[in-house]
């Protein structure tokens, strides 16, 4: 017997049970759903947002209280993830948030986070998107925040900077956002909490910041960003900015998106709330109540603690899920009738470059019809495949050819895939000043280029073999010196690199055996004492990079699945990744973040990954087993 069918064998019952479990996160709709937690920032903000409205749910803002405190350092700062270095703007996000629900200064744990933050420089150093909240509540100038005109909604598409030259996630956040910069309102915050404890000078502005502290492009903007102040608030009447307004509330209002929010995300959500709230003609009520509506469904409220999270990620778990479940042979009739109905059919913000592109794909959410999801619709589309290769069914099928051609459509010239959009690769706007997280873009990136790749050859259509080709080009460009690939969704090579070994697999190539060689000495070089893998979230600075601290459920099994991928089934640390998650009777959890909103800026937990992912690595070797083949025969 295979030493690991006897590892498997004593555990089988017991894996039949977690895949069981697994059914206290299934909707009654026939999806997936598990938590999405993001750091302290998102729950701060939710309270800062019930003082600017002046609507105070007192009683989910002492859970709330209690849950920001629960991730505060022992330095007095707030990280960005778990056991990650404290971050000057969540701090500051945090400290106010609780100073506002009710702590007073010398509340010890206030005591410790000023202390903190005055030692980075104080609450001047935050980021571009803290000094708005906190010039909501006139704790900042507005004349410290980079200057984004309500104009921008008209500029052309031929224009240096357009709307439709930034990400979805941008867009979404920053239009909104501009009426909000254009009126800057004033928070109700009825007990007029202040912070002025923070700066290290409260009366003096702090100036608007270029994004690098040098080259060509930095210091432009900061010179055009002055210029346009000037120009914007002198030259341009108040009757064309009045249209400018109109036309970005026409804008929101027709990708609302229901109670399922703009965007899909928390941060536009509230701009848009916010947004509507000060039209001074109060003409949306009806869009401030499915606004509100919208926030309220991310909230997760527990017995002792509450937190807010950033989206819901229904089809991103179901297609996991999905995928668990075919390995495991179970029914999954009712999850395919649930994605056929998601399937999006209507045109979007994404076609705007390329208006004879035929709509496809499905969002990450459970609706957000204009931003459908690439690296989404990728998996989904796997697991249809995958799903009618024995069923046939003509709806399907159907399906799945308009998925294909949409894949296609949206492949960017170099050979990629971005999560969103087409070639939204204009990088000198990461230099402008707003831009100071670094991710105002939406490029082609390994991992989701990856799952288009497997996606395509799944199929094996050979309509998709030039689509094919630039892809592998494309992943064969990107790997590292190491053998690894960069993860921008997921943390972080071991996630890179688990995508990408798993397309190639599926692909013959000239230097495959070398490829895949160096990408199986980078997986064994990564594996932890304990036979598990790990990767930080520091990882992301340079100088860190495949920086480890722990192992965990998530990532052992990405590297599980990559060196079976490569062929790898039978060396020794996949036998040691085996052992290392049927440790605890696989009661897998994980504190740590294994994935990414924005890289060294916005960091996220997906409650699910310490489930299902472990769950598929074990249920492929399983089937490998059963057929004696040293390959997976699908590209997950």
């Amino acid at each position: 017997m295979h030493r690991l069918k006897k590892i498997i064998k004593p555990f089988e019952g017991l894996i039949k049970k977690r895949v069981k479990d697994q059914k206290n996160n299934k909707l009654k709709q026939g999806c997936y759903l598990y938590e999405l937690e993001a750091d302290s920032t998102i729950p701060s903000e939710y309270i800062l947002l019930m003082h600017f409205l002046g609507e105070i749910n007192v009683k989910l803002e002492i859970k709330i209280q209690k849950y920001i405190l629960s991730k505060q350092n022992k330095d007095g700062g707030w990280p960005l993830f778990f056991e990650g270095e404290s971050d000057i703007s969540a701090s500051v996000k945090a400290y106010y948030a609780l100073k506002l629900s009710g702590f007073r200064k010398n509340h010890p744990s206030l005591v410790k986070a000023k202390s903190f933050i005055l030692k980075k420089g104080g609450a001047e150093n935050v980021n571009v998107f803290t000094r708005i909240s906190l010039a909501l509540f006139k704790q900042i100038s507005w004349n410290s925040i980079p200057y984004m005109p309500v104009e921008i909604i008209n500029f052309p598409k031929w224009f240096p900077f357009n709307i439709y030259k930034i990400s979805y996630w941008s867009r979404t956040v920053l239009i909104p956002l501009l009426v909000i910069m254009n009126k800057k309102p004033v928070a109700n915050n009825p007990n007029n909490i202040s912070i002025e404890e923070l700066f290290i000078n409260f009366n003096k502005s702090p100036s608007v910041k270029a994004v690098h502290s040098s080259g060509f492009y930095s210091s432009l903007f900061l010179v055009l960003d002055k210029m346009a102040r000037f120009v914007f608030q002198n030259f341009v009447s108040n009757n064309y900015k009045k249209k400018c307004i109109d036309n970005i509330y026409k804008w929101v209002s027709l990708r609302l998106n229901g109670v399922d929010g703009l965007g899909g995300i928390f941060p536009a959500m509230v701009n848009a709330l916010i947004a509507f709230k000060i039209d001074e003609e109060n003409r949306y009520e009806k869009q401030i109540e499915i606004c509100k509506e919208a926030i309220e469904n991310l909230v997760v409220e527990k017995k002792e603690f509450a937190y807010c999270q950033p989206c819901l990620s229904p089809v991103w778990d179901t297609g996991w899920m999905g995928h668990v479940l075919l390995e495991q042979n179970e029914n999954v009739d009712d999850l395919v009738t649930w994605l056929l109905n998601k399937e999006i059919k209507s045109a979007g913000d994404w076609n705007v470059h390329k208006e004879n592109l035929e709509p496809g794909g499905w969002a990450f959410q459970f609706n957000n019809d204009y931003y459908p999801d690439v690296d989404d619709t990728a998996l989904v589309g796997m697991f249809l495949d995958r799903y009618n290769k024995n069923k046939k069914i003509k709806k399907v099928e159907q399906c799945l050819e308009r998925t294909r051609k949409w894949i296609i459509s949206m492949q960017s010239k170099n050979g990629g895939w971005g999560a969103f959009d087409i070639d939204n690769t204009k990088y000198y706007l990461n230099y402008i000043p707003f831009a100071d997280h670094g991710a105002l873009l939406d490029p082609p990136t390994v991992d989701v280029s990856a799952r288009c790749l497997s996606f395509l050859k799944q199929q094996n259509n050979p309509d998709s073999e030039r689509s094919i080709n630039k892809g592998l080009k494309y992943l064969l460009s990107q790997q590292e010196n190491d053998g690894s690939w960069y993860g921008r969704w997921g943390t972080n090579y071991i996630y890179g690199t688990w995508s990408v070994v798993s397309a190639l697999n599926l692909l013959d190539f000239p230097q495959k055996e070398d490829v895949l060689k160096k990408a199986s000495s980078y997986f064994k070089a990564m594996q932890r004492p304990d036979g598990g893998w790990g990767e930080d979230g520091k990882s992301y600075y340079k100088g860190f990079e495949s920086y480890s601290k722990n192992s965990t459920p998530s990532q052992t099994a990405w590297a599980i699945m990559g060196l079976i991928s490569i062929g790898e089934i039978d060396c020794i640390e996949v036998e040691k990744g085996i052992k290392f998650l049927f440790k605890n009777k696989l009661n897998w959890t994980e504190e740590s973040y294994t994935a990414v909103g924005f890289p060294k800026v916005f960091y996220l937990k997906y409650h699910g990954y310490a489930k299902y992912f472990p769950l598929l690595a074990i249920s492929k070797i399983q089937n490998q087993l059963k057929k004696n083949s040293i390959f997976p025969n699908y590209g997950t």
